[in-house]
């Protein structure tokens, strides 16, 4: 029975075409060039021109050379604001704005952001309001310590995969230790901590070392999901399913302890497939699983129904949901009598999987029963010539 594991995703930073669009002379041009506080230009940075009469926005992007351009502006009165890349854009993370850009029906003056600029107006006192420039000052040098940030973590992230990857569990571990002393913060980072930890754990033939480990799986698994929920306005376009893994591996790691924690497991494999239905039939196949190994066949079975229901073409929630019901069969003098549906289980795996890993068990399985392979597919009885 295999577990679903989240992959480590890493921030990579988006790269998007310079953007130009003709409108003719009902619009404005605009343009201008971007640079950081050392004079080096804006790569693949975004400029969005907000109206603020209407909301308009137009989103540019810098060339190699920090520069923009754009034709097709509609007129008034605007604010401009720079982001280091798409996803800071959507994110919210603004390097710097200017206000009430007035934009005309004609080629209009270059509008620069020039953040060495920006910083001696500020130490001059000049140029733009207090406020403005220090909130600029304030904004680059967290953009700066942001992106130093995750270039560092993502690193750690890096190697910590290959160590896991190569079966060092203890140096991925201490990898991802040292990465959450730069930034405790990060989700994913206790997430793949979570995953080191469960790991080491199922490697450990010591009991002590073993519960050890996986109770520092699970409070990983935990800090994950505290830190994911927290978030109102996560940006993740992926979030339900990120979050559904970190509940889906949380319940792995309850399942692994010695005894399993059966109920605790069932519970985050539930949480899993209310936040990501579309994954639904793989957690609830994964509870199957864990009440099959604890030998709670009815409370399998119905697990096995949801997943069954979530996605009718999962053969594997078929077979096993067979074989907890064979468990229950009954002896009638030589003959063995399974409960009502069975033969179906079987039957439906054989009709979705006919050559799959575990026909020839669903075709044993069924002649334990005396019943015969009747799919549409594989061996299905064929009608006696005349």
């Amino acid at each position: 029975m295999k577990r679903q594991v989240a992959r480590i995703l890493v921030t990579v930073l988006a790269l998007s075409a310079w953007s130009t669009i003709v409108f003719g002379q009902t619009a404005g041009t605009v343009k201008g060039v971007c640079k950081d506080d050392k004079g080096n230009p804006f790569v693949n940075a975004v400029v969005v021109y907000q109206n603020l009469d209407n909301g308009q926005k137009y989103t540019l992007h810098t060339n190699k050379k920090g520069e923009y351009f754009s034709l097709g502006l509609a007129g008034g009165s605007y604010v401009v604001t720079l982001y280091l890349n798409d996803d800071d854009a959507k994110a919210g993370k603004e390097i710097f704005h200017f206000n009430k850009f007035p934009v005309q029906l004609t080629e209009n003056p270059p509008l620069d952001f020039d953040m060495k600029k920006q910083v001696e107006d500020a130490a001059k006192g000049a140029g733009v309001p207090p406020e403005e420039q220090k909130k600029a000052v304030e904004q680059q040098e967290q953009q700066k310590k942001e992106v130093t940030t995750v270039k560092n973590l993502n690193e750690k992230l890096v190697a910590a995969r290959t160590a896991s990857d190569a079966g060092d569990f203890d140096k991925a571990i201490s990898l991802l230790q040292e990465a959450n002393q730069v930034d405790p913060s990060r989700d994913l980072i206790w997430f793949s901590l979570g995953d080191a930890y469960r790991n080491a754990g199922l490697k450990q033939t010591d009991t002590g070392e073993r519960q050890k480990l996986l109770d520092s799986s699970v409070d990983s698994y935990k800090k994950a999901i505290d830190i994911k929920t927290a978030v109102a306005d996560d940006k993740d376009p992926n979030r339900a399913k990120h979050l559904a893994s970190y509940y889906n591996n949380l319940g792995e790691a309850y399942s692994k302890h010695r005894p399993p924690m059966v109920d605790e497991a069932v519970n985050s494999y539930a949480q899993a497939a209310q936040i990501d239905p579309a994954g639904a039939s793989g957690y609830y196949f994964n509870s199957g699983a864990v009440l099959t190994n604890a030998g709670q066949a009815d409370k399998a079975i119905a697990s096995f129904d949801k997943a069954i229901a979530a996605d009718p073409n999962n053969a594997n929630a078929y077979y096993q949901k067979g074989v907890n019901m064979l468990g229950k069969a009954t002896l009638q003098g030589d003959k063995m009598v399974a409960p009502p549906g069975t033969a179906e289980a079987f039957q439906k795996y054989l009709e979705l999987k006919p050559d799959g890993q575990l026909a020839d068990a669903a075709k044993q399985m069924l002649a334990s029963i005396g019943s015969a392979v009747e799919t549409s597919f594989g061996n299905k009885k064929k009608p006696a010539k005349k």
